[in-house]
């Protein structure tokens, strides 16, 4: 790990997914040089299991591999001297790090699961997505393997109309926790700046959201089933949905020189 911090890192992404947003957005905002390699749904495993991971994202970077988005983030944030994405603060950093489990392991799995039972159907608005940058072959691909890929993701995911429904249900509870947090009138999750805590809600939201500036590949919002884009409008309505989005139009692009 010794040259890590000065060798280019490759991100393994797909395009469409909102935890590979997450790595990406803190590679940027850190600028952690790194090369993107974007690989359509089952086909990304030939390049996540070679470099130690499953899903995306994984970071090769040096002799190092990091195969989950939060490792990603502190292993970038200790790349750039520390103290960025985490607070130095120990009783800070511990709340950054308590919403950032629970934004990985409860909003991010049903905000996906939600979007993608809206979507599914969708073949034509899912070949766009998924094959943003990908490789040619992969591309190319795609038409024909995706009834595979869709039975794949609704059989992984456990997609029913009942789960979609319970997934909603879970994303509304959590956008009404944050607003009641926010309900004091902080600009940021934790502390008084931008912190890991921000960045996870923000990327994470994202399938329910459609924010602009969102660095992963989604269908315009006009062009998703009118359900969907009610849904979306409602939450972006909401606190929460509301402090996502300013987190997008205010921070996504905000670098550290």
């Amino acid at each position: 790990m010794s040259n890590a911090g000065v060798q280019p890192a490759v991100l393994i992404t797909m395009p469409h997914s909102h935890y590979s947003e997450k790595a990406r957005w803190a590679l940027d905002r850190l600028s952690l040089p790194y090369q993107e390699q974007p690989h359509i749904p089952l086909l990304h495993r030939l390049a996540t299991t070679r470099n130690g991971g499953s899903s995306v994202p994984v970071l090769v970077h040096g002799a190092a591999y990091f195969t989950d988005s939060t490792d990603i983030l502190m292993h970038a944030d200790r790349a750039r001297g520390g103290g960025l994405l985490y607070p130095l603060d120990a009783g800070q950093r511990q709340e950054v790090e308590a919403f950032e489990t629970r934004f990985d392991e409860d909003l991010g799995i049903h905000a996906r699961r939600w979007a993608y039972a809206q979507l599914l159907a969708e073949r034509s608005l899912l070949r766009q997505a998924m094959s943003r940058g990908v490789p040619k072959l992969e591309a190319a691909l795609l038409p024909l393997i995706l009834p595979a890929i869709v039975r794949v993701i609704r059989k992984a995911l456990r997609i029913t109309p009942e789960s979609s429904a319970r997934s909603l249900d879970r994303v509304r509870s959590l956008f009404k926790e944050v607003g009641d947090r926010l309900e004091d009138g902080r600009q940021f999750l934790v502390a008084d700046r931008f912190t890991a805590a921000d960045l996870t809600f923000a990327a994470l939201a994202a399938p329910v959201l459609f924010p602009t500036g969102y660095g992963a590949a989604y269908p315009a919002l006009d062009e998703v089933p009118s359900a969907m884009r009610n849904e979306v409008l409602r939450l972006r309505d909401s606190d929460a949905g509301k402090f996502a989005l300013r987190l997008y139009l205010q921070e996504r692009n905000q670098t550290l020189s």
